[in-house]
C-alpha cells in the first residue's frame, strides 16, 4: 500500500469507491456485503466497514435499501452532487496554466449554533482551493464567486458571510503571503511522494491488484484539490512534480480501469 495515501478512514474510502466504480450513479445499488468485502481487501475489519456504511447513511450520503435478507446501498442526490463537483476539480487539476486574475476573499462569522454548517463550509472551501489567512477569513487565487455564492445559499449561511474580489499588490512578495494560507513546501513533498509511490506501476496487473492500486491512486490524488490552490505561475512557480503527478494519475487511472472494475463488480455481486 503506497505511503502517500495517508491514513484514511473507511468512510472516506467508501466515498472514493462509489465515486470511482459505481455507474450509473443515479440508480445503481451495491450490495452491502460486497462493500464490506471490498473494504476487507483494503485492510479494514468487517465491523469497521459496517459501522462506516451505517454512519454514511445517517449523514445522508448513502441510501439504505432492504430486499429480503439483503441490504443494498445507493448514492443520495447530495452525494452525487458532491462527487460531480469533485470530478470537475480532480480531473481538471493541473491541466492548464492559471493566469493572473482576480482573487476571491471570503470572511464568515457563522455562530456556534450552526457549527455543522460552518464545518461543511470549511471542507468545501478547501476543495475549491481556498486557504485560511486568519480566523474566519479565506482566500482563493481565482474568481470563485459563483461557487461560493451557491455554497453559502446551499448551507443557508449567506447572512453570516461577506465576499470580495480583488488582486494582490505587486509590491508584496506573493509567495511569502501565499505560504501563510497554503503549505507549499508540504504540497511539493506530497507530489514528489505520489510520483515515487505510483510511478513503478503499469496497466498490466491482475484484477485484484489493479483494483487496489487504482483505488489508492484515486484516493490519494483526491486530496490534491484541497491542498493545491493552483497559484498563477506568473506569481508563484508550480510545484516541481505536479505535472508528472497529474500525467501519472490520468494514465494509470485509465489503464487500470477495466481490470479494477471487473474486480469491484465480482466482489460486490450478491
Amino acid at each position: 500500500m503506497p505511503e502517500s495515501h495517508g491514513d484514511p478512514g473507511p468512510q472516506e474510502l467508501v466515498v472514493t469507491l462509489l465515486g470511482t466504480y459505481v455507474s450509473p450513479r443515479e440508480s445503481r445499488r451495491v450490495w452491502s456485503g460486497g462493500l464490506v468485502g471490498v473494504l476487507a481487501g483494503l485492510g479494514f475489519s468487517d465491523g469497521a466497514a459496517r459501522i462506516a456504511l451505517a454512519r454514511l447513511a445517517r449523514r445522508d450520503l448513502l441510501a439504505r435499501h432492504k430486499a429480503g435478507r439483503l441490504v443494498h446501498y445507493s448514492l443520495t442526490r447530495r452525494t452525487i452532487a458532491l462527487l460531480e463537483d469533485g470530478d470537475r476539480r480532480i480531473f481538471s487539476l493541473g491541466r492548464r496554466e492559471r493566469e493572473v486574475g482576480e482573487w476571491t476573499v471570503l470572511w464568515q462569522s457563522i455562530p456556534e449554533s450552526r457549527r455543522q454548517a460552518r464545518e461543511r463550509l470549511v471542507r468545501r472551501l478547501r476543495f475549491l482551493g481556498f486557504g485560511p489567512v486568519q480566523d474566519g477569513t479565506w482566500i482563493a487565487p481565482h474568481d470563485r464567486e459563483a461557487e461560493v455564492l451557491a455554497l453559502l445559499t446551499e448551507l443557508d449561511v449567506s447572512e453570516h458571510a461577506g465576499l470580495m474580489l480583488g488582486k494582490p499588490s505587486a509590491g508584496l512578495d506573493v509567495r511569502r503571503f501565499a505560504g501563510r494560507a497554503w503549505n507549499l513546501d508540504d504540497l511539493a513533498a506530497r507530489y514528489d511522494a505520489f510520483v515515487r509511490d505510483f510511478g513503478g506501476y503499469s496497466g498490466d496487473l491482475p484484477d485484484a491488484e489493479a483494483f487496489q492500486v487504482r483505488t489508492w491512486l484515486t484516493h490519494t490524488f483526491r486530496a490534491f484539490p484541497s491542498l493545491d490552490p493552483e497559484l498563477p505561475v506568473g506569481l508563484v512557480p508550480a510545484p516541481p512534480s505536479r505535472a508528472a503527478a497529474v500525467e501519472l494519475f490520468h494514465d494509470l487511472y485509465q489503464a487500470l480501469a477495466p481490470a479494477a472494475q471487473r474486480h469491484f463488480d465480482e466482489v460486490t455481486e450478491p
